[in-house]
C-alpha cells in the first residue's frame, strides 16, 4: 500500500477495536495512518456558549486516539483529523485518496431514519475503496481467509484482496460460494438430473472464481467450498465466524446496478461475526 488508511474514531467499544486492528494492519503493510472524527455542523454554530466546549472535547477525544494509536504501533506515521458532517460523507470523500476505510461495528443508527440503520454500513456502501468493519468480539483463536464469490466482477474484485491478503499473512484462502436452492417442496418437481446439472454449472462458477490464484501465489492454499443454503448470506456468516477475515464484494450477480451495496453484504454486516472487508469494483 502506498496511500493511506483511514480510521472512523469514536468512545464505542467497536471503535476501539478498530483502531488496534488499523494499527496492526499500518504496520504490516507499512502504511500511514489519519484517525477521523466528525462532528455534526448543528452542533459546531458559531456564537453559542457550547461552540468551544464542544470543540475541545472533539479535539481531546482525537488526541487520546493519537495517544493510544502511538503505543499500539510506533513506527507508523499517523495524524489527526477533525471533520464537521456526517461520517458516511466524510469517510466516503475521504476514501477518494485512501486504501482502506476502516470502522467500528455500528449495528444501531446514531440518527433515527439513516440510510441503512447503521454508520458503518453506510461508509460500507458510499465509500470508494475497500472498507473493514471491525466488530467488537471476544478474544477467540482465528484463522483463514474467507472471501464469498458468486461469478460477479465485484466477487472477483473480493477475491483479488482476499488472495493478497491470504497471501501475504499466510493464511489459507477459503472460497465459498452459497447457491440457493429452491425449497424442497419445489425440488421434488424438478428432474434430479436438472440439479445436478445446475450443481455442476455452479462448482464451474467457483473454479473459474479462483482460477490462476496458485499460479500468482504459489504458496497459497485455495479451498473450493460450495454451499447449498437458502441465504448466501447466513452461509458466509456462519462459515467465518472464527476466521482472520471474510471479504464480500459490494454487489453480486443478483443485484440491480442502481442499488449502493447488494442484499448479501448487507446482510452480512448486520451478523458480522469477524473482521469483514466490503471491497469495491469501479464504477463509471
Amino acid at each position: 500500500m502506498n496511500r493511506m488508511i483511514v480510521v472512523g474514531i469514536d468512545e464505542s467499544a467497536a471503535g476501539e477495536t478498530a483502531l488496534a486492528w488499523a494499527m496492526a494492519r499500518a504496520d504490516s503493510v507499512k502504511s500511514a495512518v489519519t484517525l477521523v472524527h466528525t462532528v455534526y455542523e448543528t452542533w459546531l454554530a458559531d456564537g453559542y456558549g457550547y461552540y468551544d466546549s464542544i470543540l475541545d472535547a472533539e479535539k481531546k477525544l482525537l488526541t487520546e486516539a493519537g495517544a493510544r494509536a502511538a503505543t499500539l504501533a510506533p513506527a507508523v506515521a499517523t495524524r489527526t483529523d477533525l471533520r464537521t458532517g456526517s461520517a458516511p460523507r466524510v469517510l466516503s470523500e475521504l476514501s477518494k485518496d485512501a486504501d482502506l476505510i476502516v470502522v467500528g461495528t455500528d449495528r444501531k443508527g446514531r440518527v433515527e431514519g439513516e440510510l441503512f440503520g447503521s454508520v458503518s454500513l453506510q461508509i460500507a456502501a458510499l465509500a470508494a475503496c475497500p472498507v473493514a468493519v471491525i466488530p467488537s468480539l471476544p478474544e477467540t483463536v482465528r484463522s483463514g481467509i474467507y472471501v464469498g464469490v458468486d461469478g460477479s466482477a465485484d466477487s472477483i474484485a473480493a477475491v483479488t484482496f482476499a488472495a493478497a491478503e491470504a497471501d501475504r499473512t499466510g493464511q489459507d484462502l477459503y472460497a465459498l460460494y452459497a447457491v440457493h436452492l429452491p425449497n424442497r417442496r419445489v425440488l421434488r418437481r424438478i428432474p434430479a438430473d436438472a440439479v445436478t446439472e445446475r450443481m455442476d454449472e455452479e462448482r464451474v462458477v467457483l473454479a473459474q472464481s479462483v482460477a490462476g490464484l496458485t499460479a500468482r501465489y504459489p504458496d497459497l492454499v485455495v479451498h473450493q467450498v460450495l454451499e447449498t443454503d437458502e441465504s448466501p448470506a447466513r452461509a458466509l456468516v456462519a462459515a467465518a465466524q472464527h476466521a482472520q477475515m471474510l471479504v464480500v464484494g459490494s454487489r453480486g450477480r443478483g443485484s440491480l446496478q442502481r442499488l449502493l451495496m447488494g442484499s448479501v453484504s448487507h446482510e452480512v454486516l448486520l451478523h458480522i461475526t469477524c473482521p469483514t472487508i466490503v471491497t469495491r469494483t469501479s464504477r463509471k
